[in-house]
């Protein structure tokens, strides 16, 4: 078998997402146990627990979603999509806890003085950032005011040095990865999350930019977070591992005797509502309870494979350089069996 360094799998003839690689333990590991590890960083200037950001979407992140991922050590995005962001500055004082939130393109000047003179995070909550329009905006709001801008999406580093001539702070990687994304299906466009990473991350550091990476989509468990992160991501965002959850907007409703929640794709037609060209789903998924114990359990699943791979830090994590590249099978093989 071939061990892949992130520099080979960067070169590799195929688009790869998380369920076609695997992380390779090769040395012994000095750590004791799972409670050893510092899973702490630093993003945008703020100081994380998890390196976890919630997904903008109007059945994930309102004010109390946002509000329980800041009291975990997250960051959570305020959707643009409902009435969240009226809500926020309803008194005149932004709600405590809160410390991002998303705009349209169409954002006006009253709504982003409120959000730089509360020193929150503009995500400009677009679906392509390869796009004049987007880079016009933010440079328009980095010229204004002092506030850090996260743009999004794009699947590939060709465009990452505009991005940060416009102004960029962060850039949220991934086009089609979401689970109720139709994008790809629609369009043709976008690859897999894994080999989006990976160009992204070799495109920043070969050309030494700054910009902060986000792993947007295609993310379904807390070995998923740990390939994101080792593949070059400073955080990961996650939409449908948070959804459900008793945080999320919406409410919990009762069918064929089990809990649900609503979830859809920001162009979902019960976002749009009208006749437009439409690039997400709509579904349920089951009820979570509270959106701590799923932090934990990511927290938990991150530091037991930094045990493995003989990290103490994230920052070790991402200097780990040996991966798997998986057969169907392989990867079949790994899946729980009932």
């Amino acid at each position: 078998m071939r061990i892949f360094s992130k520099r080979e799998l960067n070169e590799y003839s195929l688009s790869l997402t998380y369920d076609d690689v695997s992380l390779i333990p090769t040395e012994i590991s000095r750590v004791k146990t799972r409670s050893e590890v510092n899973i702490k960083s630093k993003f945008l200037g703020i100081d994380l627990a998890v390196p976890v950001v919630s997904s903008p979407m109007d059945t994930v992140t309102g004010i109390a979603m946002a509000k329980e991922l800041s009291n975990s050590g997250c960051l959570g995005i305020v959707n643009r999509f409902d009435s969240s962001l009226t809500e926020l500055f309803s008194n005149g004082n932004v709600v405590e806890g809160v410390q991002a939130v998303s705009v349209s393109l169409t954002a006006e000047d009253s709504l982003l003085e409120k959000i730089a003179s509360n020193n929150l995070i503009v995500c400009i909550d677009t679906a392509n950032a390869n796009n004049a329009h987007v880079l016009n905006k933010c440079e328009e709001i980095k010229k204004k005011y002092e506030v850090k801008v996260i743009v999004g999406n794009i699947a590939h580093g060709g465009t990452l040095q505009q991005l940060v001539d416009a102004g960029a702070d962060a850039v949220r990687i991934g086009i089609g990865g979401g689970s109720v994304c139709t994008t790809s299906i629609q369009t043709g466009i976008g690859i897999g999350q894994v080999s989006s990473l990976i160009d992204c991350y070799f495109t920043r550091e070969d050309q030494k930019l700054k910009i902060e990476l986000i792993a947007d989509g295609g993310i379904k468990s807390a070995g998923d977070v740990t390939k994101a992160l080792s593949a070059g991501a400073d955080a990961v965002m996650l939409g449908r591992m948070l959804a459900g959850t008793k945080e999320t907007p919406g409410e919990v409703i009762k069918y064929a005797d089990q809990l649900w929640k609503k979830y859809r794709g920001s162009a979902s037609f019960g976002v749009k509502m009208k006749g437009e060209f439409i690039e997400g789903e709509e579904t349920m998924v089951p009820y979570k309870g509270s959106v701590k114990s799923v932090v934990n359990a990511i927290s938990d699943g991150l530091k037991s494979a930094m045990s493995y791979l003989n990290c103490e830090s994230l920052g070790e994590l991402k200097q780990k350089d040996k991966f798997a590249v998986l057969s169907t099978s392989s990867y079949l093989e790994r899946l729980p069996r009932k």
